[in-house]
């Protein structure tokens, strides 16, 4: 059985990662969410966030 992904993403990778599947991808669709998931298993996944709560984790995280 195939569903449907709940966010169609237009998913990004940091241009500094290179060819490595170390990191992570962000994706930004219609939606005002977005989501982030692993580059080693793209299936198993995503976290997703509101803009606002992801630009807080931004804030945050970049210190």
């Amino acid at each position: 059985m195939t569903t449907a992904d709940p966010f169609p993403f237009a998913w990004r990778k940091s241009s500094y990662s290179g060819n490595s599947s170390n990191c992570v991808e962000v994706g930004f669709g219609a939606e005002p969410v977005v989501g982030i998931r692993d580059t080693k298993d793209r299936d198993g996944g995503a976290l997703v966030f509101s803009r606002k709560a992801f630009t807080a984790l931004l804030a945050t995280t970049r210190g």
